[in-house]
């Protein structure tokens, strides 16, 4: 955790670091508390950091804390000083959970959240199709109402870990009349249950994280069904802002991996001798990912003074994607011939750090199209913040 090692005096919590990355001072109340629960859980399960309301706090009570955004810097602080981590439940938590928060049951509340939440129960998204990416109005799995259950029938794409989730939110056409999004609804899908069947996608990487998924006749209880029928498509609003958000972490990796400072680092670490163009290029690079980062605090900032972040997240995600694949690229290019093994990094570095920048750049070459290709985000922002018309005719 980065912070200003300045110290005042001595007091409950031993020599007192002032100021930490929030400006939040180590005696503030809440610190206290958070490093006392801490230091009573060392090393806290999933399922500890989601009775104390830790995983998500800025979520409304019994499920979070309500808590402000600089509050949850605070806590995220802590977190990292303790080394504690959060459950890996990304979808779940960072998607599925807000719109079940939004149109959920009581009953689908405390069904749902808490297993969510501690990471018991891994979550997945089945939006996309072969011919509904991009478009996703134009999706075409059906879901029929026979008696008191759902019958799913059809097929979804590019669906990130399906063949580990225990659940899957799920948008299907419940209706042909009026607009294509018109006729969409919303649903909760168990993974476990006849009729599914999970076919890998294996990636560049030599990974398997994507899927496709078909439903042959799938039966879902009528409880499935997330807020009204036909309502889905404001509904897949609320998880796709989420989408955006979330995939804008300070990482080039949608908020994970490296920085453009990290490569600079490595760089400066290997000694490379580096030619004019490329000393010009890791400039550039680097002015890029500190734009971003002013990009993100302001939205931060923003969101600590309770304004409406708008497209400002489609905005942070497009200019990342590209910068991205920049430094993924650039990061490669110093790695000269050795880049063309796996293991290999900037200046010939080996080992996993080497084997994380080889696997990095093959990554990268998904940021422009997963979770909103480049050209939808390019639209949002032409026609949300710059005002232009839909089309030439419109």
């Amino acid at each position: 955790m980065a912070v200003d090692e300045r110290k005042e005096g001595r007091g409950l919590l031993g020599e007192v670091t002032v100021t930490l990355e929030t400006g939040v001072d180590a005696r503030d109340p809440r610190r206290v508390a958070l490093r006392a629960w801490l230091g009573a859980h060392p090393s806290p399960s999933g399922r500890d950091l989601a009775d104390a309301k830790l995983v998500a706090p800025a979520w409304p009570e019994p499920w979070g804390l309500g808590a402000s955004v600089e509050y949850q810097l605070v806590i995220n602080e802590e977190l990292r000083r303790a080394g504690a981590h959060r459950p890996i439940n990304p979808i779940g938590i960072g998607w599925a959970g807000p719109t079940i928060l939004v149109a959920g049951t009581e009953a689908q509340k405390s069904r749902w959240l808490p297993p969510l939440l501690s990471g018991e129960e891994f979550w997945c998204q089945l939006f996309s199709e072969p011919n509904a990416g991009s478009d996703l109005a134009s999706l075409a799995t059906t879901a029929r109402r026979d008696g008191d259950e759902w019958v799913i029938t059809g097929q979804k794409l590019w669906t990130s870990y399906a063949h580990l989730a225990t659940w899957g939110i799920l948008l299907a056409r419940t209706s042909n009349e009026g607009a294509p999004q018109n006729g969409i609804s919303y649903f909760v899908c168990s993974m476990k249950i006849p009729g599914i069947s999970v076919r890998p996608l294996i990636d560049m990487t030599g990974d398997h994280a994507f899927n496709e998924v078909f439903f042959d006749e799938v039966r879902l209880p009528a409880d499935s069904l997330l807020g009204q029928v036909n309502d889905g498509w404001r509904l897949a609003q609320v998880t796709l802002g989420n989408e955006r958000v979330s995939l804008s972490g300070e990482g080039v990796l949608w908020g994970r991996g490296p920085t453009a400072r990290d490569l600079v680092e490595l760089v400066r670490s290997q000694h490379l001798a580096l030619r004019k163009i490329d000393r010009d290029d890791l400039v550039r690079c680097w002015s890029h990912g500190e734009i971003l980062r002013f990009l993100r605090m302001r939205l931060t900032a923003n969101a600590v003074a309770g304004k409406v972040a708008g497209s400002d997240a489609s905005l942070r995600k497009a200019l990342a994607d590209d910068h991205g694949q920049e430094m993924m690229t650039l990061a490669q290019r110093f790695a000269g011939s050795a880049g063309m093994l796996n293991d290999r990094g900037p200046g010939g570095s080996g080992g996993q750090e080497g084997r994380s920048w080889s696997w990095g750049f093959l990554y990268s070459q998904a940021l422009t199209i997963g979770g909103g290709t480049s050209v939808v985000q390019r639209n949002i922002i032409a026609e949300r913040v710059l005002g232009l018309p839909k089309d030439l005719g419109a």
